[in-house]
């Protein structure tokens, strides 16, 4: 079987970075990408201690279609081709309604959910000519419960999901997978993040945060990223060549809903 190669958006850390060592660890070619240059080199350097497939990287500003357009077509290029995508960027700013403005909200919209249509759209003519392709988009556990205080998040990224839905259907003819993942909590940067948050707001510590979140999880634990990338590298492989239009939760069982 051919070497897949991949593009892994929003990786210099977090669930990104984990797909992406995921994937060169198991013989993928990745070309990964994030705006902070020290991050991406970094990432990419370490990535390369454990991949046993070729790991390059480029500058990548999600919010910029040109940026994306650039990274998509210079990946294609390095790596000779494009296999399978992974639309993923760091999440937009937290806050209630009230606390959010106009410009919170178009930053949000242009990082989440036109980050991911412009990040597809730029890949799609690349699978059309090799008449096959797998993206896999990374939401949120939001999208079946909103969670407090991340209003941009929920909205947004419930779009993403419809988007990836939408264009499973539009692209099967082409041999094109599209796929989601809905992380729950894990041991990211992100999370800590937000958990300081809910900390301040609450008068609590982190810790105490973490603790009532983990009570919550039937698993009774925070994800480890790893676990979240085995499953993108399924879902980007030949084993899941029947899987399209699904979206995959990956949260220790904390989403209720059934369906």
């Amino acid at each position: 079987m051919r070497t897949k190669n991949i593009l892994v958006a929003g990786s210099s850390q977090g669930l990104g970075y984990a797909i992406a060592e995921e994937l060169a660890s198991k013989g993928a070619n990745v070309y990964i990408g994030s705006r902070n240059l020290t991050a991406i080199e970094a990432a990419a350097k370490k990535i390369k201690e454990t991949a046993t497939g070729k790991v390059e990287w480029s500058l990548l500003d999600v919010t910029n279609e040109e940026s994306i357009a650039k990274w998509v077509n210079e990946g294609a290029a390095t790596l000779g081709s494009i296999d399978g995508l992974v639309v993923n960027a760091g999440g937009p700013k937290p806050g209630t309604f009230e606390q959010l403005s106009t410009a919170d909200w178009e930053q949000g919209f242009r990082l989440t959910l036109m980050g991911a249509v412009n990040l597809i759209n730029a890949a799609i003519p690349h699978f059309k000519s090799n008449n096959s392709g797998a993206i896999v988009t990374i939401t949120s556990l939001s999208v079946k419960e909103p969670i407090d205080i991340l209003l941009l998040s929920n909205v947004f990224r419930a779009g993403v999901t419809s988007l990836a839905k939408s264009l499973s259907n539009e692209m099967a003819k082409y041999n094109i997978r599209v796929n989601n993942i809905m992380p729950g909590r894990f041991n990211t940067e992100r999370i800590v993040e937000l958990d300081t948050l809910a900390a301040q707001r609450a008068n609590k510590s982190a810790k105490e945060i973490k603790a009532q979140f983990e009570e919550k999880i039937p698993l009774g634990r925070y994800g480890n990223p790893k676990e979240l990338a085995k499953a993108a590298a399924f879902l980007l492989s030949d084993d899941a060549s029947y899987i399209t239009g699904q979206s995959l939760a990956v949260d220790g069982g904390i989403i209720k809903t059934a369906w």
